[in-house]
């Protein structure tokens, strides 16, 4: 979300980030009761595999971890008949087993636009990660740092260490964020992307600022080995367009700001109404809207130059199409299913329409606003696909704790929405999961199970590349072979380096932090 506009309750969210002891530690108590490992030795008997890497499901199989490392992966029978011993890895004395038969094995999500906070204030941190891991989420690229940069380097190390019960946690630092004064020249910028490398930021999240400032920091990124990521704010878009940051050496794009900017061909400036204020946000995202529809048509010149010229600079984008979902029908998402036990009454206010929220943008949301955004969808879902059926790089984020979105919940949303986009769901989750890590440049570590990888995966009874709302927390809702309404499951485990963690226990744990959060306000 915009710089400007988070920043300006930064202070808020740190200020109140810790005052709900008695939240905290309903999950801190719970931690214990929701993982165990890593292991010596543990084998997954009987699973059927989705790898990650785009080959078809494959099953039974048994998956064997040692430590925090893919050691085996067995093909051990056939569908629909007994699994015969013969052929199978023999269990060793103190190995752990467990028949997971039936259930899908996919690699653990890549989530690479999560925040830890800088939305809603007292939001305890151990209700976002849970959340996160009952997804199946196992990695997060947090972008912007909102509340801390050293704040957020330490949860990263607490969560490489197993000292939390959290996602691997790669941190980025907003540009600027920190800065005794504004950050004007090239030098400035050099010495600030230094700070914040030296401070352990793994990479730094761009707004805008201008040109020659942008080129300086990104240089200085690269030259580090940070990685870089940027909301092409519209403050700053006209000078620094998707085209004009990627020459420049950054490395992905967030959201879709930016990019039919690149695709002007009639104009240079996006045609804004005479009354138009950034600062409203009802201006700002209804006329964001109409903005795809002022850019060059699919197949045609243009579009087929940027999307050409951005593959071949190795590019990334990082759509986050859930956090927008409410601009294409606002009461679906105000009223998802899963805000009554999940959704703490922080996000409930901050969620609901007032001039001082970013992303709150609903004074008078109409149906020509929304119909305007399904247009929006219809044209940037149709680059995207065009552009991963090019070659290029799509990942995907969910910018939870903004728009109705809750965090695993908004995640699991952004698989639907790709699918909707016209990716095949085995596209799907290599997005989320291979594709994230090739971004991150931790292809050779996690993003697919395969030996010599580290055991990060998640276990599901249901068949998500049939059905991906199987994944929600919530289950799917249908009938069974009784005619009676029922829920599936959900994720079953998640596992990070070996370690594994009950999803059904976290979400209870959530749910309890929620009940727990109601309560002591009616009190």
């Amino acid at each position: 979300m915009s710089m400007y506009r988070t920043l300006s309750i930064l202070s808020v969210s740190i200020a109140l980030l810790f005052l709900a002891p008695s939240i905290t530690g309903v999950a801190a108590a719970a931690a214990d009761d929701v993982s165990e490992g890593p292991f010596q030795r543990i084998i997954l008997r009987g699973g059927i595999l989705v790898n990650g890497e785009g080959a078809p499901p494959v099953g039974p199989v048994d998956i064997v971890i040692e430590g925090d490392t893919i050691t085996r992966v067995d093909v051990v029978g056939y569908p629909g008949v007994p699994i015969l011993a013969n052929g199978r890895p023999e269990a060793q004395p103190g190995d752990r087993e467990i028949d997971i038969s039936g259930h899908y094995v996919l690699p653990g999500f890549v989530d690479m636009h999560g925040h830890t906070g800088g939305s809603a204030p007292n939001i305890p941190p151990e209700y976002v990660y849970q959340l996160w891991l009952a997804h199946g989420i196992t990695t997060v690229r947090e972008p912007g740092s909102f509340r801390g940069l050293e704040w957020t380097v330490e949860e990263a190390r607490k969560a490489a260490e197993h000292e939390i019960v959290a996602p691997r946690v790669i941190p980025y630092a907003g540009f600027g964020i920190g800065a005794s004064e504004p950050i004007i020249s090239p030098e400035q910028a050099t010495a600030w992307v230094e700070m914040a490398a030296e401070q352990g930021a793994e990479g730094v999240k761009f707004f805008g600022a201008p040109p020659r400032v942008i080129a300086a920091a990104i240089e200085t990124a690269n030259r580090l080995g940070l990685g870089t990521m940027m909301h092409h704010a519209q403050l700053n878009v006209v000078r620094t367009n998707v085209l004009d940051s990627a020459a420049m050496g950054l490395t992905s794009m967030e959201h879709w700001y930016g990019l039919p900017e690149a695709l002007f061909t009639d104009r240079v400036i996006q045609d804004y109404s005479a009354d138009y204020n950034y600062q409203n946000e009802q201006d700002r995202f209804s006329e964001a809207g109409q903005l795809w529809a002022q850019a060059a048509k699919p197949g045609s010149e243009r579009w087929n130059y940027v999307r050409d010229t951005l593959i071949e600079l190795d590019f990334t984008i990082n759509p986050t199409l859930s956090i927008y979902e409410a601009s294409r029908n606002a009461s679906a998402q105000r009223n998802a299913e899963w805000h009554a036990e999940y959704t703490l009454p922080t996000l409930e206010r901050f969620f609901t329409p007032s001039r001082y929220a970013h992303g709150s943008y609903w004074f008078d949301w109409t149906t020509d606003d929304e119909i305007a955004w399904r247009e929006n969808y219809r044209l940037w879902m149709a680059f995207l696909n065009d552009y991963k059926n090019h070659g290029g790089r799509i990942t995907t984020g969910s910018d939870a704790g903004y728009i109705y979105k809750i965090y695993g919940f908004g995640y699991v949303q952004e698989l639907e929405l790709l699918r909707e986009a016209g990716f095949n769901p085995l596209e799907v989750i290599r997005a989320a999961t291979l594709s994230g890590a090739e971004a991150l440049g931790l292809e050779d570590e996690i993003g697919s199970v395969i030996p010599g990888k580290k055991a990060d995966l998640f276990i599901v009874k249901e068949n998500p590349l049939r059905n991906f709302k199987v994944l929600y927390g919530t289950g799917h809702y249908r009938l069974n072979e009784n005619n009676e309404a029922i829920r599936t499951e959900g994720i079953r485990y998640t596992m990070r380096d070996g370690v594994l963690y009950d999803a059904q226990a976290m979400l209870a744990n959530v749910r309890e932090m929620v009940r727990q959060a109601k309560a002591e306000e009616q009190e």
